[in-house]
């Protein structure tokens, strides 16, 4: 990730800076404490690594790496969590040269993308309107991430957790279950995408798109300027779909995890 990879563009700080600030309100852990400007966010009926996980906020901000890791690593403990830390262009280099030499790893690279809304072009698709129905959502949404029914509570309190005002937005065939979801969470001026999901058997139909491009509008409708994204990298798929919309990449960020853990 950045210097190693050639391809990503240099990230804006400034835009790095509040990107982070809203995607923390849009997926808000259930605990957040702060050690300096490292953010500890721990979350211990969901798993999501986005709200569990310490996050350092400030490049300038190095004192006492390996004491605060520990300190972080015991606040995980207690909530029964292996502890990771994200990597994002605002991470101290000497934090992430600490985490090397001590044996962590690091995975999951994610490009998080954005788009000026002025510049959405127009598309003859299917309007769809969001709904606030958390529990039916929270349901199509395990179904269709093929995820386990159990962490349903979690999952609906993490969704009724979410400050800015949020629209669900869900697929489903007559009697044949849901088909898509997508959570749109506007936040002043910008518009964040969450939980995307498509239905295996209605893949490569361009309901992701269809989806995806109402929930764009009504974000724009309500006065959103710009509109962002979390996406894996290696997520070919969606990585094309969201350029298709006129996505681009802002940054990269990645998560580290201890050897033993690995």
């Amino acid at each position: 990730m950045g210097a190693d990879d050639q391809s990503a563009p240099q990230p804006n700080l400034p835009q790095v800076r509040r990107l982070e600030a809203v995607s923390f309100r849009a997926w808000p852990a259930a605990s957040v404490q702060y050690d300096g400007s490292w953010q500890i966010r721990l979350t211990g009926g969901h798993p999501s690594k986005r709200v569990n996980c310490v996050v350092a906020l400030d490049r300038s901000d190095t004192r006492d790496i390996r004491l605060r890791l520990e300190k972080a690593r015991r606040k995980f403990e207690s909530y029964g969590r292996e502890m990771v830390f994200r990597e994002t262009p605002l991470a101290p280099v000497a934090v992430m040269d600490v985490l090397r030499d001590d044996g962590w790893r690091r995975f999951d690279e994610s490009m998080v993308m954005v788009l000026d809304l002025a510049t959405l072009a127009e598309h003859d698709v299917m309007d769809h309107l969001p709904s606030q129905d958390i529990g039916r959502f929270v349901d199509a949404s395990l179904i269709l991430q093929n995820e386990d029914a159990a962490l349903k509570p979690a999952l609906a309190e993490l969704i009724s957790n979410i400050k800015p005002p949020s629209g669900l937005f869900l697929v489903e065939a007559p009697h044949n279950g849901p088909v898509a979801a997508v959570i749109c969470v506007h936040d002043n001026d910008l518009t964040g995408l969450l939980q995307l999901a498509v239905g295996e058997s209605h893949r490569r139909q361009g309901m992701g798109f269809e989806l995806t491009y109402a929930a764009l509008r009504w974000a724009r409708l309500r006065g959103a300027k710009m509109a962002w994204l979390q996406v894996q990298a290696d997520n070919a798929a969606a990585v094309s779909l969201y350029r298709k919309l006129g996505f681009q990449e802002a940054y990269r960020y990645c998560y580290w995890r201890p050897q033993e853990q690995s």
